[in-house]
């Protein structure tokens, strides 16, 4: 019941910004310049996108090698069936389908691998802080809700990074705080396998514990982002409008922190009026700024989608996987995970 409420508040959410995001566009002048958009430019920008994926793909292999070291050309399928799950089923199931299919094919904690997924969101979360702050000096912001997205995603996102390095930093002091915690507050069958969760939770973080560690997967990030970025510039040219780099740099960051709100599958709605509005900022004409978006929003849902499902297939999974991974992360959440079948990755699919 509680998934269903927060599919609908994402649902309402998603109508909201589109409301307030296509006030005053003229629709049918939208479909007319996608209609006579040069598409042949989404080529490069599909290409350049798979290469931000590639990114992606060494990065939680990075994350992942104080557990396991896994191939690159096993990992690859597994991220893009879940970004493909972020973009068609609710919830952001594909975090955790990729957590689920990694323990089974390639027996990593359930837990320890979902931990590294949230590491990756701060470290996106973060880059796109900078990317704000690089593009200022060029675009500088003079939108009141803008500076209101940046303060917030600065507070919550640095808090959190904070927040996880201090427990990776202190792994065993964490480990003996919780236990006296749940000696004291929880009865035994309930502490102990929770205390096993945070176990497998603090294995996620090891990555966290090294200077080394932390730079390179910062250095990664800011590659995956800028090279996404030069998808939206390749994009850009099909509607034969310009800005600079930097106001794509600033439309990058303030729409993936938009998309970290609930709402409809495939980012309806955060992803297009925050991507319109910033365009409109530096004076983009509005359904040139709606026309653009909503190709772009297409461009970056569509190919992974398309062959997140060819990898599924592949996988022997279906969309009962994503209901069944869902069940794993709550049992996990619960303490569940037994050590045995973190170590096996029996999963039932």
């Amino acid at each position: 019941m509680r998934r269903w409420m927060v599919l609908a508040l994402g649902i309402a959410v998603s109508a909201v910004f589109l409301y307030f995001g296509l006030q005053g566009v003229q629709l049918d002048e939208v479909a007319q310049r996608i209609g006579g958009a040069d598409l042949i430019w989404l080529v490069p920008s599909v290409a350049i996108y798979f290469l931000a994926v590639w990114g992606r793909t060494w990065r939680w292999h990075y994350l992942l090698r104080p557990m396991k070291c896994v191939p690159l050309r096993a990992l690859f399928p597994i991220v893009v069936i879940g970004y493909m799950g972020n973009n068609v089923y609710p919830f952001r199931a594909g975090e955790v389908i990729r957590a689920y299919v990694l323990k089974r094919n390639e027996q990593v904690s359930l837990t320890g691998s979902l931990a590294t997924i949230v590491v990756e969101r701060i470290f996106d979360g973060l880059v796109m802080l900078i990317f704000v702050f690089a593009a200022l000096p060029f675009a500088p912001i003079e939108a009141d809700w803008l500076r209101t997205v940046v303060i917030f995603g600065t507070l919550f996102f640095f808090g959190a990074l904070a927040i996880f390095l201090g427990l990776a930093a202190r792994p065993t002091q964490t480990q003996r705080l919780a236990h006296s915690a749940a000696v004291r507050l929880l009865p035994a069958k309930l502490s102990a396998p929770l205390l096993r969760l945070l176990d497998h939770f603090l294995d996620g973080l090891k990555s966290l514990r090294s200077p080394r560690d932390l730079l390179m997967t910062l250095l990664t990030s800011i590659f995956i982002w800028l090279t996404e970025t030069t998808k939206y510039w390749f994009v850009m040219h099909a509607f034969h409008f310009e800005v600079s780099f930097f106001v794509l740099m600033l439309m990058t960051a303030v729409v993936n922190l938009a998309t970290t709100l609930p709402a409809a599958p495939g980012y309806i709605g955060t992803f297009h009026t925050p991507g319109i509005l910033v365009l409109e900022t530096f004076r983009v004409n509005s359904e040139v700024a709606a026309s653009y978006t909503i190709v772009l929003h297409a461009a970056l849902w569509l190919p992974i989608t398309l062959l997140g499902f060819v990898y599924l297939i592949r996988e022997g999974l279906s969309w009962r996987s994503f209901e069944e991974a869902t069940k794993a992360a709550e049992q996990a959440k619960h303490g569940a995970e037994s050590p045995q079948t973190a170590e096996t990755g029996e999963v039932r699919v």
